[in-house]
């Protein structure tokens, strides 16, 4: 019996909310599973109810465009991007593991290091952006010095991820009505603000500004792709599919357009409006109470971080797993996000300066590596396996999934340079982007060159260890 065996044995009864989790990578059994889909809408909607997010909303105008065109980009973005991120939660329930372990299905056993290596490079870029961010609410509140004060959220953070996923649900839930009402009244503030009218008078846009934009919002829901089936695969197996899609589809986009909309209405209204830090932009837009709202902005960047320390946790053991025999268990896992956490929280202190554009940079970043994976990853499960893996193998070092499979990794290289020649960032600039006009169009090449070419070279080579992918074959 394997290790990953006698773990889901371990404890086939739920785990009560303050109860720490003690699952990590493997399969969750049946009897274990619970709760309802319901549950992804406040999940998603508290994770994107955040000061991250209304900053990414205002790089929308910083990029040039003008604050209806900015909207629209963010709307068109968040309702494309969301499509991939919700395609992915509604994996969880039927294969009941982690997201990114699923790629040794794709892209074998030890292959698939290779995302989870970009992965958790993401979810520490994610993580020290938005503990610095918490650190500063947490210091202007109680007026402490901003290190102990970054400190103390991260241990916060730490908290939540080490009790896992029921805590998980459960503050995003409360956390996502608090926040809704908190950031319903500094809506209706912003909104009154002098000079919002002028705002909109101004047109000015370029097609590559807009293609910017909308990558960036696009992007901002692709970057939860490799974590967002975690927080579903308790479900139990017979949920709808269709429940899950929507529930995590509704949820993130509807967040996610009202606090970027935010973002961009801010940055339209004062172009220096984040000069002090987007935390502070947004409380001194209460009038009085600023004690509860330094509390919804902190609460809600526990609740998103926890999500990255998670994930970071989980991509770290599937790693470890892949090229060593080592075992984690309860106390290691605790000892791992611990060690994350303190990592994370060195990383954000050191590089908190000129937040909008190192985060713009980190965005762009992360589009050109995640969109090849979540097209194969896609392309496998509902074209290729259409659904149907064996769980076993994916922890078989030397099962079906096990080794490289270059088809994959040819796929997803091919992917990757496709998008080369049209990347606009400041650190890299494709030889093509001058003749679209300044636009980004590299994700929408690579999300469509890396499913192309995998599902080509699957049919072409449809056996590999034993296993023939029969619809594949003809």
């Amino acid at each position: 019996m394997s290790d990953h065996t006698r773990q889901a044995q371990a404890s086939d009864e739920p785990q009560l909310t303050w109860t720490p989790e003690q699952r990590s990578i493997e399969f969750i059994p049946h009897e274990a599973r619970h709760g309802r889909s319901r549950s992804l809408f406040t999940l998603w909607f508290g994770a994107n109810m955040q000061v991250t997010t209304i900053a990414t909303g205002a790089l929308a105008v910083t990029v040039g465009l003008s604050l209806g065109w900015a909207l629209l980009c963010i709307v068109l973005g968040n309702l494309i991007g969301a499509v991939f991120m919700a395609l992915h939660s509604a994996q969880g329930p039927k294969l009941g593991i982690p997201q990114m372990i699923q790629s040794r299905a794709q892209f074998g056993y030890v292959g698939a290091v290779l995302p989870l290596v970009l992965a958790l490079f993401m979810y520490f870029g994610f993580f020290a952006t938005t503990d610095v961010q918490g650190g500063q609410a947490l210091s202007r509140w109680i007026g402490i010095s901003s290190v102990p004060a970054t400190a103390v959220v991260s241990l916060l953070i730490l908290v939540t991820a080490v009790f896992g996923y029921r805590l998980i649900h459960a503050l995003q839930k409360w956390g996502s009505l608090l926040s809704g009402l908190a950031f319903l009244y500094l809506t209706v503030r912003l909104l009154g603000a002098d000079g919002l009218s002028t705002a909109w008078q101004d047109t000015h846009a370029s097609a590559g500004s807009f293609l910017l934009g909308l990558a960036i919002a696009a992007t901002w829901q692709i970057t939860y792709a490799p974590y967002v089936a975690d927080y579903s695969r308790y479900l139990p197996e017979r949920t709808s599919v269709r429940s899950v899609y929507w529930y995590t589809y509704s949820g993130s986009v509807i967040a996610s357009c009202w606090m970027m909309a935010f973002g961009a209405v801010a940055a339209a209204l004062s172009p220096h409006a984040f000069d002090g830090g987007s935390v502070t932009f947004v409380v001194h837009q209460a009038q009085g109470g600023y004690d509860l709202f330094y509390l919804v902005i902190i609460l809600g960047i526990v609740g998103v971080n926890a999500l990255n320390l998670y994930g970071i946790f989980m991509s770290t053991t599937t790693i470890l797993t892949a090229v060593t025999s080592v075992h984690i268990g309860p106390r290691g896992r605790s000892a791992l996000i611990t060690a994350a956490a303190a990592i994370g929280t060195g990383v954000g202190l050191v590089a908190g300066s000129d937040f909008l554009g190192n985060f713009e940079n980190f965005i762009l970043l992360l589009t050109y590596f995640l969109i090849p994976w979540t097209a194969i990853n896609l392309a496998d499960f509902y074209l290729v396996r259409k659904e149907t893996y064996d769980i076993a193998a994916i922890f078989d070092r030397a099962g079906r999934y096990g080794g490289i499979d270059p088809r994959t990794m040819t796929a997803y290289l091919v992917g990757v340079l496709t998008e080369l020649p049209f990347v606009n960032s400041d650190f890299y600039t494709g030889p093509l982007v001058s003749h679209l006009g300044g636009a980004d169009i590299s994700w929408c090449v690579g999300l469509l060159t890396a499913a192309v070419t995998y599902l080509l070279l699957m049919r072409r080579f449809p056996e590999r260890r034993g296993e023939v992918l029969a619809p594949y074959s003809r």
